[in-house]
């Protein structure tokens, strides 16, 4: 199946069929479960209720990485694993998973001394199998890093991790397992568990959530995955379990990177309570958070930065970049996200576990926890808990999870004459179709002022990408409402040029998807 015009109707048609596996959730959890049922032979399909990665899978902190805070917590195995799968997915996921050099200033004050960090890093090193991280003095630092202006500095070390763009990979991993063979469908919403005499969930009721149409169709499954992330308790609250996760909000400000000109990531502890935190640069911006505070039971779709996050964070990169005299007026976007949590009970959230866990019940599968960088971790582990039911795979574990990139379409690329790094950028994202999609772009080729993006992805997302809403391709296929000021509003006429009639839109249509856009991005995105 394609995702060209008349995909969705073909995806509907489909799914009243009998499938191995039914995928509840189109975050990074449900696409490498979705990857991995297709490289083992397995008929899978996976549903979203709104749109792929919408969650908490676009609102990350956009870090592959082993998580060194994990480590002083004890939490060895998370740290392990974590390293381990950055390293896989930089040599998977070249272009797309990228190694990032990161800067950690010793201050004045940290409840951490620095001497411990060193001896992380060296532990963190060992773990990689490499020896890249290295100590500096003051002077050396400021060399490093000029914006480190805070008379608090007192020398420093130097390490790597790796960044993604998150969304982009959640839609990489469906995009080639539906290439597969597989099934994907967004604003597909589960409204009930269909389940057997026995009381065993064997399926699903869908509806079309699109506002297309009030379609519903029955899905019946050998095995059922739940893997709605923070909202994983909703559908295990149909088989008359208790929650068991604690929905932790993360909250991050975004400003442009003539403001907060960084080559590299800094990361630091916050002088109020000593929580890591970071500023790093992403896709031609400058990303800084993050927070972790209890969001309760209310789980919105679209979760905002509170007033005492902005506060907090700001105070941070206030104190670690005094000379910037950063305010509230340079933040040109917000994002927050809800990081699914095993609640065990500690009083600090910072302190929760993010290991994963799989709970089975009366057929049900839970796949939750976990971090971004352990998906195939994650979903490797959810295959072999459905072995009861499916049987022996002939499944790999050792596989592939990402399709290698097409080198004639690397060589096509090339014609265009754009900068290396950007041909490989576009190959990563769009695989390929990225030769016939851009040879041809001319003056779209041209970069997107205060991004990495060209013009012509907002043309390739529409035309090829499952879009059925503005917000859509401006927060998760193209990143604009996070990295243009005012969320890429003052430049709708481009593109509503570029895109409306890949969309196949009227104006009426299309002047009600902006205006649900302007409003979504006000509310959820903008400081304030």
């Amino acid at each position: 199946m394609d995702w060209t015009k008349g995909w969705r109707e073909s995806a509907w048609s489909e799914l009243n069929q009998p499938w191995d596996v039914l995928v509840i959730g189109g975050g990074i959890t449900g696409a490498g479960i979705l990857r991995q049922c297709v490289r083992a032979g397995l008929k899978a399909a996976l549903v979203e209720a709104a749109d792929f990665a919408s969650g908490t899978s676009s609102r990350s902190s956009k870090l592959v990485h082993g998580g060194m805070r994990y480590l002083k917590n004890a939490q060895v195995r998370v740290t392990l694993e974590s390293v381990s799968e950055r390293e896989y997915l930089l040599k998977q996921g070249r272009g797309l998973v990228n190694r990032l050099g990161f800067l950690y200033p010793c201050l004045e004050g940290d409840s951490m001394p620095g001497w411990v960090f060193g001896a992380g890093l060296a532990v963190y090193d060992l773990m990689a199998k490499q020896w890249s991280h290295r100590s500096y003095d003051t002077e050396d630092m400021r060399e490093l890093c000029p914006l480190l202006t805070t008379p608090a500095l007192r020398g420093g070390f130097r390490f790597f991790d790796a960044q993604t763009d998150d969304a982009r990979l959640v839609l990489r991993l469906i995009r080639e397992a539906v290439a597969g063979g597989g099934l994907a469908l967004n604003y597909a919403r589960v409204t009930a568990l269909l389940k057997t005499q026995d009381g065993q969930v064997c399926g699903a009721v869908v509806r079309d959530a699109s506002g297309e149409s009030d379609r519903e169709a029955e899905v019946r499954a050998r095995v059922v995955v739940n893997a709605a992330g923070a909202w994983a308790d909703q559908l295990r609250g149909q088989v008359g379990r208790t929650p068991r996760l604690r929905p932790l909000r993360g909250s991050h400000l975004v400003f442009s990177s003539s403001r907060v000109p960084l080559t590299r990531a800094v990361t630091f502890l916050h002088p109020r309570d000593g929580r890591p935190v970071f500023v790093l640069p992403w896709e031609g911006a400058v990303i800084y958070g993050t927070t972790d505070v209890d969001q309760g039971a209310h789980l919105p779709t679209d979760p905002a930065i509170s007033a005492a996050e902005a506060e907090y964070l700001l105070e941070g990169i206030r104190f670690v970049f005094p000379g910037l005299d950063l305010t509230f007026a340079d933040v040109i976007a917000t994002f927050a996200g809800i990081r699914p949590v095993v609640n065990t009970g500690k009083a600090n959230p910072s302190k929760e576990s993010r290991e994963h866990v799989i709970w089975e019940e009366d057929g049900l599968l839970t796949v939750s926890g976990g971090k971004l960088t352990t998906f195939r971790v994650m979903a490797r582990d959810a295959l072999k808990a459905a072995r009861r039911r499916l049987g022996s795979l002939p499944f790999d574990p050792d596989a592939p999870v990402l399709d290698p990139l097409p080198l004639q379409a690397e060589a096509l690329l090339a014609e265009t004459r754009l900068p290396p790094a950007q041909c490989l950028r576009l190959l990563a994202r769009y695989g390929v179709e990225a030769a016939s999609a851009f040879c041809a772009e001319g003056e779209a080729l041209e970069s997107i002022p205060g991004t990495n993006y060209v013009w012509a992805e907002l043309r390739q997302a529409a035309r090829r990408e499952a879009v059925v809403h503005l917000e859509d391709l401006l927060l998760r296929r193209v990143r604009l409402g996070l990295l243009i000021p005012n969320g890429g509003l003052d430049q709708m006429s481009r593109i509503r040029t570029l895109v409306q009639p890949e969309l196949g839109w009227d104006d009426a249509r299309w002047q009600a998807e902006e205006k649900s856009y302007a409003a979504l991005w006000r509310t959820a995105y903008r400081l304030g």
